[in-house]
């Protein structure tokens, strides 16, 4: 959903994301404790190319490494024992061409697979892990406290959606392994299945706008960033909700 024209400051789209179920804390704050943020609320996460005092990233700042991440296909919070719900991202600044996000029906994407695949994809389980994401883009440098708060998780490869009862694929780039796979074949399926729900006929971009509010399901969608001249400013917060459980509390 997208709700254009907007003008909400953080405690105001916080109060709003509320209105649909608890709201996660920042994973940016376990993960960056040592460096100076910018935003005052643990609910909001900082979306933007921009430092704590507000000034552009230089090119070797560990936040702006870490961020570059967001270009990969993910869902937010699947690396969290309950995973993201719903994620409402809101443009303060946006550049002038550029940084669109594209989204990814991974509804969609589990009904056209073949019969013969969705039974082999039954019961599968993936290791997530924020720091799989980043170790691809070698982005390592992460303290053993930083590490051991955000520990490697299992979610279901395919889920439920509670609401519509509807199968769908549930991958990400912080999806590291099939569990009781080897690792190299668990890989290759993931990112085979990343490679068919990310084609053109599942996708959709969008083209930010100041005040733009989007919303999205992370249960039923990947997403990614797309590049912009970073010398310009992109300012968006994120609120998430909690799901109500791990997925493998869920119905498959």
């Amino acid at each position: 959903m997208v709700f254009h024209d907007q003008k909400l400051t953080d405690d105001q789209q916080i109060d709003f994301a509320a209105h649909f179920g608890p709201i996660h804390s920042s994973a940016q704050k376990a993960r960056h404790h040592s460096i100076k943020h910018r935003l005052a609320r643990d609910e909001i996460a900082d979306i933007s190319n921009l430092d704590g005092d507000g000034k552009v990233m230089e090119v070797d700042h560990r936040r702006r490494l870490d961020g570059l991440a967001n270009r990969f296909w993910h869902t937010d919070a699947s690396f969290r024992t309950v995973p993201g719900a719903l994620s409402m991202l809101y443009a303060h600044v946006v550049p002038g061409e550029g940084g669109d996000t594209e989204f990814a029906d991974l509804r969609a994407a589990y009904d056209a697979l073949p019969q013969t695949k969705k039974k082999e994809l039954e019961g599968l389980i993936a290791e997530h892990s924020i720091w799989h994401s980043r170790g691809q883009l070698d982005v390592t440098k992460y303290s053993p406290e930083e590490r051991a708060s955000l520990p490697p998780v299992p979610q279901r490869v395919v889920r439920t959606h509670p609401g519509s009862k509807r199968k769908t694929l549930y991958i990400a780039a912080h999806a590291s392994h099939i569990i009781g796979m080897p690792v190299a074949d668990g890989r290759l399926l993931l990112l085979d299945l990343i490679e068919h729900a990310t084609q053109r006929q599942f996708v959709h971009a969008h083209s930010w706008r100041q005040g733009d509010l989007v919303i999205w399901d992370n249960r039923c969608t990947m997403h990614r960033a797309r590049p912009f001249d970073t010398t310009q400013v992109r300012d968006l917060r994120r609120v998430t909700t909690r799901d109500v459980a791990s997925t493998l509390e869920q119905a498959a």
